[in-house]
């Protein structure tokens, strides 16, 4: 689990493409501090499994399905991407529970710059609007936001200097993918409303 809160701008180091998969190389100091074979580091909200760490950058092997669904299959050498360790048990939760599993890759719409933020615009894909609410939890790229306008298609989301200073956000142009994960408590109340009306109708239990 994550919370959602970026601990470190990263760079991807390199990029090999594989029969069905991409390895990716990258760098992140922090995020590899103590870090070993078989733990988990978010890039850019997408939970990757760590192969191999070495000088302050960590090897993860990205199948196709997490391309398929994900921005990551956009990566390239030199681009910056945001890393984050999982929540330590005891920790403080200063964003919201984040599993790093990807929900669809939305659109940045509309930038408007503030006098101390900037309200960004983001296009949702089919199937997730249902999810987002007004002043509920998302996550972009892996940073934990609060929404501040939910549409029938996309949501807005308020950033500070700290987030554009600090992570990924910051640098993203409009038409650029951003990875979507919603809230999910939200999916699973959606699942059993779903199951209660089945039960209710004389469906199995």
């Amino acid at each position: 689990m994550f919370t959602g809160i970026v601990e470190e701008l990263g760079e991807v180091v390199a990029v090999e493409e594989l029969t069905d998969a991409s390895r990716f190389r990258l760098r992140g100091p922090v995020v590899t501090e103590g870090a070993k074979h078989g733990d988990s580091i978010a890039v850019n909200g997408v939970c990757l499994t760590v192969v191999e760490t070495e000088h302050g950058e960590f090897t993860a092997d990205v199948m196709a399905e997490t391309l398929k669904r994900s921005s990551l299959g956009a990566l390239e050498k030199g681009s910056r991407v945001n890393l984050e360790r999982p929540m330590a048990l005891g920790g403080r939760l200063g964003g919201h529970l984040v599993q790093g599993h990807v929900d669809g890759t939305g659109t940045i719409a509309e930038r408007t710059p503030g006098e101390h933020w900037e309200i960004v615009k983001i296009a949702l894909p089919d199937g997730l609007a249902r999810y987002v609410v007004e002043k509920g939890s998302i996550t972009v790229d892996g940073v934990s936001l609060t929404v501040v306008e939910a549409g029938d298609d996309y949501f807005t989301i308020s950033l500070i200097p700290t987030t554009l200073d600090l992570t990924t956000l910051g640098i993203k142009k409009i038409g650029d993918p951003v990875n979507l994960e919603v809230d999910v408590l939200a999916k699973y109340v959606e699942r059993l409303l779903g199951k209660a009306g089945k039960d209710s109708d004389g469906g199995a239990r």
